[in-house]
């Protein structure tokens, strides 16, 4: 039994990570501890996290909540993955979806099977043409997976493109509902205590003073308590993901709304398009050394496939984490404790387990610096999965048409990093470093779609005759168009079990 209980919890920032840490723990703890909110109106979120990786559904399974309700709140729309334009080289065009490749046959991934095909006969379909995440994006098709034994109708899965404003609001209300209290107020000063260095509160700039027990920091970029009050320090990986700043703008949305994010590459970064029922979601991502403002503006309004809803609004950061998210009696979530860009819409997911991470090691108030030590490893492992993933979209790129992507192909990399790429371009094989990260399937996705073609494969595979295998993917191809040529097409399915009501004032 616990003898010196959490009785207040105190989160400093609201938007989208404040309120996804308030709303499981108050569902967790329910009447057991008091839990305060202080956000301010006067600070603007940053609000480019609209796409999600299927996790997200596990998150609100947790809360228990209902997941029609949830689309039509948030304006959400449907995501099978990303789409990849001009990434490698320009042309390219491949997709990174939530799926697989297809069963394992003699218990060895089908990459390999296919890779020893494609050596025999170079005229074989991509690799994609196994993947029913793909093939439905590419039809624009899409139905939540079936029930019943593993087929084409359910080796899927599927995220939300959703307003995050909305999810934000939508997840407020649920945690006031069951008794978070929020205060709207700037945070003015952190009061440490003098005998552990601990904080002991917050004081607001209208004078109210703000104790607590556990203060959970999600004042974004700022990190106002974990390295403004705790000094956590930044881990910088500028140098190897050196984007640094972001202009967004919604624009009008267009009759076909796309199961999936697009990401574009540009000459100093990339698009990002997320697609919702109300409007679409735009943004560039780019490296201000590389480029101008005023031309990254003009790069981005030019993308867009509707009329500009406002003005770009500009973001700077430096991609990194902080070195402890947890520190004494406070623990940051969320932009507090780092960045990386959202190419593989990984932000939200970072929340996600954050909270999760922090309700598995939750604390009395001893504090017993192991739960923090246990907390710090496991985000430790996630950033730097995340982190490695997101630079090979960087390095393995043959594009010579700027001097950003030069940049980018020459620059050093995580040794991480660099034997998965080898191990791959070797052997086919593919080193997992988080298991509970991006899988396998991700990994080849991308690896393939980047250009990278292994030499040889699994010699075990060379026991099936070339006709077993053509005569098993062949069948696996015509079940897959078979079952997406069936499934409703995306917007449509929407519009007749999912439809969000109309945004006031909004013209579309």
């Amino acid at each position: 039994m616990c003898a010196k209980p959490i009785s207040k919890i105190v989160i400093v920032g609201g938007g989208t990570a404040g309120w996804m840490t308030a709303a499981p723990l108050i569902q967790h703890l329910e009447k057991h501890a008091q839990i305060v909110l202080i956000e301010s109106a006067e600070i603007g979120t940053i609000g480019v996290g609209e796409a999600t990786l299927p996790t997200i559904r596990a998150y609100n399974h947790w809360l228990g909540i209902n997941s029609e309700d949830f689309i039509k709140k948030t304006q959400a729309t449907f995501k099978l993955g990303i789409e990849f334009k001009d990434w490698g080289h320009i042309g390219n065009r491949f997709f990174h979806g939530f799926g697989d490749f297809g069963p394992k046959i003699e218990n060895i991934s089908p990459h390999m099977h296919w890779l020893r095909m494609q050596q025999a006969d170079s005229n074989m379909p991509s690799y994609e043409h196994w993947s029913v995440p793909t093939v439905m994006a590419r039809n624009m098709r899409f139905v939540p997976p079936a029930g019943g034994p593993p087929s084409a109708n359910n080796s899927y899965t599927f995220g939300y493109q959703f307003d995050a404003g909305l999810y934000a609001a939508y997840l407020r209300d649920y945690a006031m509902q069951r008794g978070v209290t929020r205060i709207e107020a700037t945070v003015a000063e952190v009061e440490l205590r003098p005998e552990d260095g601990f904080i002991a509160a917050v004081k607001l700039s209208d004078g109210r003073r703000i104790d607590g027990d556990l203060f959970i920091d999600c004042s974004g970029f700022r990190g106002l308590l974990i390295e403004g009050a705790m000094k956590a320090g930044y881990e910088d990986w500028s140098a190897q993901l050196p984007c640094n700043s972001a202009l967004a703008v919604p624009c009008a949305k267009v009759p076909k709304l796309t199961p999936f994010t697009t990401s574009t590459a540009k000459s100093a970064g990339w698009l990002w398009r997320i697609p919702l029922q109300h409007r679409t979601g735009n943004g560039h991502v780019y490296c201000n050394s590389f480029t101008t403002d005023d031309e990254a503006a003009r790069v981005l309004l030019a993308g867009l496939d509707g009329r500009a809803l406002d003005e770009p609004r500009q973001l700077r950061f430096t991609t990194g984490r902080r070195r402890k998210s947890w520190i004494k009696n406070c623990v940051a979530i969320g932009l507090s404790s780092g960045f990386v860009e959202p190419l593989e819409s990984t932000s939200i997911g970072l929340i996600e387990i954050m909270v999760l991470f922090l309700v598995e090691n939750f604390p009395d108030c001893d504090f017993r610096p192991e739960l923090a030590n246990e907390f710090n490893r496991r985000i430790s492992i996630r950033y730097e999965s995340i982190r490695d993933f997101i630079i090979m979209h960087y390095k393995l790129n043959n594009r010579s048409d700027s001097e950003f992507w030069r940049y980018c192909a020459n620059m050093a990399i995580p040794d991480t990093l660099r034997h998965q790429i080898e191990l791959f371009r070797e052997t086919g094989r593919v080193a997992i470093y988080d298991r509970e990260s991006f899988s396998e399937e991700s990994h080849v996705a991308m690896l393939l779609g980047l250009g990278v073609r292994p030499k040889t494969y699994d010699p075990f595979i060379d026991k099936l005759s070339l006709n077993q295998l053509h005569g098993h993917f062949s069948q696996i191809g015509e079940m897959i168009a078979g079952a997406v040529k069936a499934m409703p097409d995306h917007t449509d399915y929407i519009a007749r079990y999912a439809a969000s009501a109309p945004v006031p004032g909004l013209a579309v």
